[in-house]
Formats: C-alpha cells, structure tokens, sequence
C-alpha cells in the first residue's frame, strides 16, 4: 500500500492513542492543518481511518475581557472592598461589579455601604475566561451575554484508527523529508541524489469525454469553405436590423403579410435610414411598383432579421465602389447567420435558425449560371442529385425551389426521398436597380439545419438546441459533410 508522507505523520501520532483525536489539535505541531485534513480523508479511503466532521463553537475574548483578567473582574475587587462606601467606587465597580457581587451572594448593601458576607474564592467566570475549551455552557452563556467573550461556529475532523490502520501504525518507522516535485535546481544541485520522493499512485479512471465542435458549427465552416473555394467572398451583418433592410429594399410592400406580427419579432424603438438619394429611390421604386404611399417612419421599425437577405441588400447598396474596385468585374458574395420568425416550435421549425445567402451581381449572369452554382454547391455538400421546381417569392423573378434526393441508410438501393432545402432565383430590377443600378443578381437562401437533419439521421429540428449531452458525445469528431 502506497503511503504519503503525511498519512505516515498522521498513523504515526495515532498510533496507540485507542481513541477519537482533534486532527486540527494533531497538527499544531506540524502547522499543515489542511495536510493533514486531507492525510486524513486519503486515510478513510484507504480503510485505515473513520473520519467525523463536527460542528463545535470556537470562543475568543474581547478587549474589556483581556483588561478583566489582568485587572480583576469588577465584582471581584468589590467583594474585597467591605466596609467602604458605595459612593467610592469607581464608575465600572457601581454599574457592573455591584450588580454582579450580590448576584453571586458576596455581599450586601447596608446604609449605603458594601458589607462583604462570604469571599469569592476561584470564581468560575474567571476561570472560564482563562480556558474557555474546558468550561460548561453556563459559564459561556454569561460571558457572551456580558460580551467578554465572541462566540464563533467551526466545523472541527476528528479521526481514530481502524483495526487495520492500528496494523499499519505499527509498522511505520522512521519517516524522511520527500521530493513531491523534481525542479531544475534540484538536479543542476545535485540535491536529488540519494533523496526519498514521494510515490505516485495511478488509479484507472472512467473514460471521459472530449471536447469537440458543435455539428452545427462544424457545419458552418463547411459551407463557408466551399463558397471560398468557389471564388465568393464572405458578408456580415447585423441581427437587429431595420425594416428598411429587412423588407422595403427588398421591394417587399409595407402591407405585405410576412411583415405581420404573427410572422416577424419586432423590437422597441426605431433605426435610422442610410442615405437620403438610396431612400428616395427605394421609395420610388414602391410606390411606382405597388401603387401605394411609401412611409418613412415604417421603414424605421426594429426588427430581428428574418432572413440574410437583408445582409445582401446593404451589400448591393455598396456594390457600385465594390465594382470600381474590381475593374467593373462581377461580384460574388455569401454569408451563413441566425435568423427569426415568429412561428410556434415543432419537430421541422425553430424560431430561430441558420440561413445559407448567397448573390452573384454580374451583367452577364443568366439563370442557366444560378442553376450551375446551385449545382455545383450542393455537390461539394455531399448531395449528388438536385432538381429545381419552380416557385414564387415576392423579390426574385423567375424564382425556384431547391430539393435534393437524400438516400436514408438502411433502406437498400434507391431508397430515399426528395426534400425543399431552399429558394432561389434573379432579384427583381425594381429592387437592385434603386440599390445598385445592377441587373440581373444570381440570388438565393438555403437551410442550413435541414441538411443537417438528413445527414445526421434526425427526425427533429430542435435536436440541434437541446444542449443534448448524450447526443453530442456520439457525434463524430472528424465527420466531413
């Protein structure tokens, strides 16, 4: 049995002793009472100890109580004062020692005068004073209730020998200084030669598990890899964001039922409008486009974005620098972030998700190309058949649906099934050319969780959220979408 050094100390001072011992008392000596607390609790393991924590009282002695016992307690040098005057005692005798003399049947008040009756011998308070760990709770309760002592709570380890631990107690002999640590000084000094060290003792433990990288956010790094590797360039942007973004650039009318309360998180308080000449013409496209009063203070409303389109709407505004840059070259641009509608939660819809934008503004773009890319993304993704369906979304024209075939393990050859992953299509010139004056740009938005959900083999969105320990210990570690 491996011993450290401090359990020998410990069975060494217990040896013999046949009774519950004070560790905190054992090791006043040594002064390493928490080496020792912990010896202790090493020792109970091992079957060589029983270890009690006890809750005990701990009493210190105020200031007028360390004067008492240099200076006597007040009723004490009363008693001692037969015969004298009352009037002729100091002011702490009157008010404390008098009260305190009769009290304890030393003397009597006669005519003014004190009249000692019987000598107070060891007076008990004293004595309880001097050693309050060897006095009864009578004698404690008045010197706290007098406050000349401090009364405190400790909890206090007690331990005695087993049987076994007697055993070993007696077969421990002389005990040397260890080396727990081997340090750089030791051996350039040469002060390990012939030293003692401490012993080690491995024990098996339980496997644990690794830390290891989100399968959503695992996933996110694969989107964002292959929109780089495909010449695309990332965009960033608020979550908070302003209707104007989120749905009048969009060319999105202010009564549209998607800006409905039941559809979208709005936020206290307005946002600011960006350039007067990019308001006006948005506005212009409306209310040409829809044949309605366009209103600048519905444009202000806060909302949390319900999609990255809005990201891609502040992009094209800056698309005309963006294009100079570039030598009047096309530009193309992606981002991966949340988004929220305000929808009830269920197996297949979150009110909070992920969304995969993507835009492609080149005046020599056609939809043939969106095709290709859409094509050409999903492959790199892992998913070998794609089909479009077409479809209607208020800002693209024409517009389409993305579905992929997704073999489910286990059902054999051909086995599968067809699933909407987004939607895409050409922006509308009546929303570019008020941003940009750029036409066509390549659009589209995908699901980033519901990919997931195939290739994860879940049949439940919120799986992702549930903070699932069991779940995404059994996610693999080097899983390549």
């Amino acid at each position: 049995m491996i011993l450290h050094r401090q359990e020998k100390i410990l069975l060494k001072k217990l040896r013999g002793a046949g009774k519950t011992k004070n560790v905190d008392e054992l090791s006043q000596d040594a002064g390493e009472r928490d080496a020792f607390r912990r010896a202790a609790l090493w020792l109970q393991e091992k079957g060589l100890a029983e270890v009690e924590e006890r809750a005990e009282n701990a009493y210190r002695r105020s200031r007028e109580c360390e004067r008492f016992l240099e200076e006597g307690f007040p009723e004490v040098r009363v008693a001692g004062r037969g015969g004298k005057p009352i009037a002729e005692l100091g002011d702490e005798e009157k008010r404390i020692g008098v009260m305190w003399a009769k009290k304890n049947g030393w003397i009597v008040i006669e005519n003014g005068s004190i009249k000692a009756v019987k000598k107070p011998g060891e007076y008990a308070l004293e004595k309880a004073a001097r050693n309050p760990g060897g006095a009864g709770k009578n004698e404690l309760d008045a010197l706290v209730a007098r406050g000349l002592l401090v009364q405190s709570g400790h909890r206090s380890t007690f331990i005695s020998l087993t049987k076994r631990g007697e055993e070993v107690a007696r077969g421990i002999g002389e005990i040397k200084e260890e080396i727990g640590e081997l340090t750089h000084e030791m051996i350039t000094g040469g002060k390990w030669k012939g030293a003692a060290f401490s012993p080690y003792a491995v024990a098996p433990a339980a496997d644990e598990p690794i830390g290891k990288m989100h399968p959503l956010t695992r996933m996110t790094e694969k989107i964002r890899r292959i929109f780089l590797e495909m010449g695309f360039e990332e965009m960033e942007g608020p979550m908070l964001e302003s209707s104007f973004w989120n749905f009048d650039a969009l060319f999105q009318p202010q009564d549209h039922p998607a800006r409905d309360l039941a559809d979208t998180f709005y936020m206290e308080g307005k946002t600011g409008l960006p350039e007067k000449k990019l308001v006006e013409r948005v506005k212009g496209s409306h209310e040409k486009g829809w044949k309605y009063a366009w209103s600048a203070e519905e444009a202000k409303r806060s909302v949390l974005r319900t999609h990255t389109t809005a990201v891609s709407a502040r992009y094209l505004a800056k698309l005309d620098d963006a294009l100079k840059n570039g030598g009047g070259k096309g530009k193309k641009y992606f981002c991966v972030g949340r988004v929220f509608r305000n929808e009830a939660t269920d197996f297949k819809h979150l009110a909070e998700f992920h969304q995969v934008e993507g835009i492609v503004a080149w005046d020599g773009a056609n939809f043939t190309h969106l095709l290709g890319l859409l094509k050409e993304f999903y492959r790199r993704l892992g998913f070998e058949k794609v089909r479009f369906r077409p479809s209607y979304f208020p800002y693209t024209e024409p517009s389409l649906e993305i579905e992929v075939f997704f073999e489910r393990k286990g059902r054999g050859s051909g086995g599968g099934e067809w699933m909407e992953l987004g939607g895409a299509g050409i922006f509308r010139p009546e929303m570019t050319k008020p941003l940009c004056g750029v036409y066509p740009v390549l659009a589209w938005g995908l699901s980033l969780e519901r990919p997931m959900m195939l290739m994860e083999g879940l049949d439940d969105i919120r799986t992702f959220y549930k903070n699932d320990l069991e779940w995404l210990k059994g996610s693999r570690i080097g899983r390549d979408y």
